[in-house]
This record gives C-alpha cells, structure tokens and sequence, in this order.
C-alpha cells in the first residue's frame, strides 16, 4: 500500500519550561560509527524482517516522592522497545515517557539493551515523547533519590527488551497517514513581542503518520505514531490539593487508548514530530490573550484530567481508523532495514532563558557545532530523527522533499537538545528562538543534510 502524501493534511498559518536537558550520547555513538562521514548499518539480506516488541512501566513508589517537585503518580510512564531484524543484524527504537533523559542514563539503557538482545550499541536509538509531567532524570551522584529513579528506569528497559526479545518474530510492515485536530501553534503576537498561546494562524501540521508491524498472519505487533506535540496538557498544573501529579500526559493517553483497542497485545509508540512551536489545543495551565493583547495563565486544576482523555482519546482514535486501513507486506522492498547516521555544522549562540514576550533580542551567533542527525529506513518508510526539537515549517520541507512515500520527522532523539527555530522565529523573537541555542539558519541547513541523506538512502 502507498500512502497519501502526508502533505495532504497540513493546515498552515509557566514562561519557562520545566525541561533541563541534560544532552545525550548521540554524538558518542556516531563518532564511534561514522569516522569521517556518513554510516549505513544495512540489514536488508534475503532472511527477510522480523519485529518484536515490548514495555514497562517505569515503578516510582512513594517513598521517592515528592521526585522533582512531583508529589503524585497519576498514571505511569513507559518504556517502550521496537526491535528489528534483517538477517544478521539488529536495530532497537527505545521511547521513554520523559521529558529529556541524561547521557548518563542513556548509557545504562544502552548496556541493559545490548546485553538482552544482541544488538550494537551504536544501532540503539533512544528518544523520549517528551511529556513535561514526569521528573527529570538528574545525575546518580546528585542525590539517592537521583540514583533510585535511573535504577527504575533501567529496571524497566530491561522488562521491555526482554519482551521484545522473546516476541521476535517474522514480520510485515505497512504505513498510513490520518489527521487529527489537537495540536495548535502556539506562537501568538502580544503587546510586549511574540509570546505562548493560541496561535490559530500559525502553522501546524496535522497528520498523524501510522507504521504498523504485522505477524505473518496479520495480527499486529506493534504500532507508532508520529505527530507534532509537545505532551504539556497538564504541565505545571498544580491540583486543588496541592498536589502537582506524574503524567504521561497526551502521548501516554493516546497510546493507552491504542492499546486498549487491541486488547494490549499491541505495542504503541508516540514518537513526537516537530513540536518546537506546537502545543495541545487545550491545555489544563493555559495562556489567555485579552483584547489589548495582553496575556495571563489560568489552571484548570483538576479539572484539566478531562482535557487530557480526551485529547488522548481523539488522537489515538485516529491512529487506530489508520492502522485498520493498513495492508503490510514484506519481500525485499518490506524487509529493508536501515540505519543511517552523520551529522552537519551549525552557527550557534548564547541561549537565553526567556520569561516574557520581548521586542528586542541580540541573536549574534558565537560558534558553531555538530548536529547530529539518525535516519531508520524500514521498508518503504524513512524516520528522520534529531535532538533538538524542530518547528513546524522545518519538519514540512523534510517531508516535502523526502523521496519515500512514508517519511516521519521525530524530535528529541537521545534525550533532547533545545529549540531550533526556523528562520520566522527569529525575526518574530519568539520563545522557539530566544530558547535556542541554535543561530538563525541551523534549521535550514539541517534540513538540507537530511534531504541529501535520505536521498542517498533511496538510491
């Protein structure tokens, strides 16, 4: 089956995030695989795919609360595994419900996964789904509790490829796109300069792209889906009681959702698209604008737990209709399995901690840096992942230009990086930019990397 361009389902037009990212690995890992330019981990031989999957939650008792400032656990966060084979070689996706994630732990999940499963180190992909409601994963040395919590996190990886290890089996793979309406840009003009808001206007890309894994009797194994938003419904949102609760929030609701639908013999996977300037449409801690353009936050509370479900709700709806139109196939187009890493050079600057719309900014780049860049082809379908959290007009001109039929544009891949804004941004001042450590550019050049590597992919 050959999707429908994804471009089809476009629609254009706290002040300060709770994220501490704290880097990632990425680089280790690709200068340990690409010494001096670009490296293909190909495993498309004649044996064809297999794919196995499996989860965990990540066990937070009470005794380590309150963690982060999170007094409470509302619902868990997972860690999700995707293993691949073709022949002789694998590839892992690893999907956290967290915020960012440390070098240090992902180093930990490296070793856990490698060790259970057999595959390299440098064919580990880990990225989070970056939902603002869970702790942030601070070094082990800092504190016990800090310790404690990456133990957890390391437990879990190993309940999840253990899983996926033992459900490894021969595989189909088939692609779809749908569109779902709970994201909004959320650049919005106030009297003070470009602030957090509604932005209606603003671009905003509402395809849902669907990758589903089949057995070789049609039952699915696992199912991902990719879509541009940050998971912030309950960011911030302190309840009646005081409590501030742990949330997967609307990636964690939309998967559940999806595995609901299969009775939870499916694996899903939220893998968040360009979710730089994308928010959810309703949010529990909100920005208002008034009618001289001034803005305010109001919190919904408890209230806000509605919202959630049912964002999540509507999203994961949309992901299962996809993945009942789907038709997997495998032979030699199907069983391809890929995994491309390089990297290209970026002007930066200082990053600022914005805490208000402001109409004046010094963007003056101060150096440069390596960004790095990953690309999983399976089959017909290309993943294109980064670590800093791309805007929608970025991701847009990835997929425009892309030569697969099926190609999803993820975000904060080994942990995360900050924003990189594309070139609007800065002209605007907007939050994307002045949190970026980015200069004005970088998103552009990345995406013109990405463009030549999938196109050397595709032949």
């Amino acid at each position: 089956m050959v999707p429908k361009n994804e471009n089809e389902n476009i629609r254009l037009g706290s002040p300060l995030h709770r994220r501490s990212f704290l880097g990632g690995s990425i680089a280790a890992a690709v200068a340990a695989t690409s010494l001096g330019g670009a490296t293909t981990a190909d495993a498309a031989t004649s044996t064809g795919l297999k794919a196995g999957a499996g989860r965990a939650a990540i066990d937070i008792p009470s005794s380590l609360l309150p963690l982060d400032g999170f007094t409470t656990v509302h619902d868990d966060l997972y860690v999700r595994i995707l293993l691949l084979e073709n022949g002789s070689r694998r590839v892992a996706l690893a999907v956290l419900d967290l915020t960012s994630i440390s070098a240090e732990a992902i180093a930990a999940m490296r070793t856990t996964i490698a060790k259970a499963s057999g595959v390299a180190a440098a064919d580990i992909v880990v990225t989070v789904t970056h939902t603002f409601s869970a702790p942030h994963v601070q070094a082990v040395g800092s504190s016990t509790a800090a310790a404690q919590y990456v133990q957890q996190i390391t437990q879990a990886t190993s309940t999840a490829i253990t899983a996926a290890v033992a459900g490894l089996q021969p595989a189909r793979v088939g692609f779809g796109t749908g569109e779902c309406d709970v994201n909004v840009n959320r650049d919005v003009l106030t009297a003070d300069g470009w602030w957090l808001g509604t932005g209606e206007r603003g671009s905003s890309d509402k395809s849902v792209g669907v990758t589903r894994f089949d057995d070789l009797d049609g039952n699915p194994i696992a199912i991902l889906m990719n879509y541009s938003v940050q998971s912030s419904v309950m960011m911030e949102s302190v309840m009646a009681n005081g409590d501030l609760p742990i949330t997967a929030d609307l990636a964690g609701a939309a998967v559940q959702h999806l595995e609901k639908q299969y009775d939870g013999d499916v694996v899903g996977f939220f893998l968040v698209g360009s979710c730089g300037d994308q928010s959810p449409a309703f949010r529990s801690k909100r920005y208002t604008i008034d009618k001289d353009k001034k803005w305010s936050q109001v919190d919904a509370q408890d209230a806000g737990w509605l919202l959630l479900t049912v964002q999540g709700e509507r999203l994961g709806t949309e992901a299962v209709r996809v993945s009942e139109t789907i038709k997997t196939s495998g032979g030699d187009s199907g069983s391809t399995v890929r995994l491309l890493t390089d990297s290209v050079t970026v002007a930066t600057m200082t990053s600022g901690h914005p805490t208000g719309p402001t109409k004046t900014y010094d963007f003056t780049p101060t150096g440069t840096t390596d960004v790095p860049i990953w690309i999983l082809q399976v089959g017909n379908g290309a993943f294109v992942g980064v670590e800093p959290e791309l805007s929608t007009d970025t991701a847009l001109a990835i997929k425009k230009h892309s030569p697969f039929p099926h190609t999803a544009v993820m975000s904060m891949l080994e942990g995360g990086s900050k924003n990189m804004a594309e070139a609007q941004s800065y002209a605007r001042i907007t939050y994307e930019a002045m949190d970026s450590s980015y200069a004005q550019g970088a998103a552009e050049t990345v995406a013109a990397k990405i463009g030549t590597m999938l196109h050397s992919l595709r032949g």
